[in-house]
C-alpha cells in the first residue's frame, strides 16, 4: 500500500514547483539584514559563478578541440585524394624521399646554371663598358701616387728648403 501524504511532504513539492532553482521563498519576500547571512550568501553565489565559468571554459576548449579535428578530417581528405591520383598514375608512394631529393638536385642544377649565365653576363657587360682608361698602356696611367706629387710640385716650398 502506498503511505500517505503529509502537509510537510506537500508544501516541500510546492516550494519545488514554484521555486525550482532551490531558493527559499521566505529570502525572496523578506530579505535577510543579518550580515553573516549576506556574506553566506555571497560567497555561495561566487562558489556557482566560479563553477559556471569553469563549465565555459571546458565548453570553448572542447568546441576548439572539435574544430580542430575538423580541420585534420579535411586535411586528410586532401592528402587521401593527392594519393589517389598519384595511384591513379602509377606513382609509388613509398618513393617520396627519393623522388625528393632528386628533385631538390635538379631545382639546384638549374638554379647555380642561372647563378653562372647572370655572372658570365654580367662580366660580358663590364667588359664592354669598361673605360677608355682600362685600355690604355700601363706606361700612360698614373700611378697612385701620381696626384700627391702633382700637389707637391704645385706648392711652393718651405722656410727651410729655401
Amino acid at each position: 500500500m502506498t503511505k500517505p501524504v503529509t502537509p510537510q511532504e506537500m508544501f516541500e513539492l510546492w516550494q519545488k514547483m514554484v521555486n525550482p532553482s532551490a531558493f527559499p521563498l521566505q529570502s525572496l519576500m523578506f530579505p535577510v539584514l543579518d550580515p553573516k547571512e549576506i556574506e553566506k550568501k555571497i560567497a555561495e553565489l561566487e562558489t556557482v559563478e566560479h563553477w559556471l565559468k569553469a563549465n565555459l571554459s571546458m565548453l570553448q576548449l572542447s568546441i576548439r578541440s572539435l574544430e580542430y579535428q575538423r580541420s585534420l578530417v579535411k586535411g586528410g581528405e586532401k592528402v587521401r585524394a593527392a594519393m589517389e591520383t598519384e595511384e591513379a598514375q602509377g606513382v609509388n608512394p613509398a618513393m617520396w624521399a627519393w623522388n625528393m631529393m632528386a628533385q631538390a638536385g635538379k631545382d639546384m642544377a638549374a638554379a647555380s646554371q642561372e647563378i653562372m649565365q647572370q655572372g658570365k653576363e654580367a662580366m660580358e657587360a663590364a667588359a664592354r663598358e669598361a673605360p677608355a682608361a682600362a685600355r690604355e698602356a700601363p706606361a700612360e696611367r698614373e700611378t697612385p701616387n701620381a696626384p700627391r706629387a702633382k700637389r707637391r710640385a704645385k706648392q711652393p716650398p718651405k722656410e727651410d728648403e729655401r
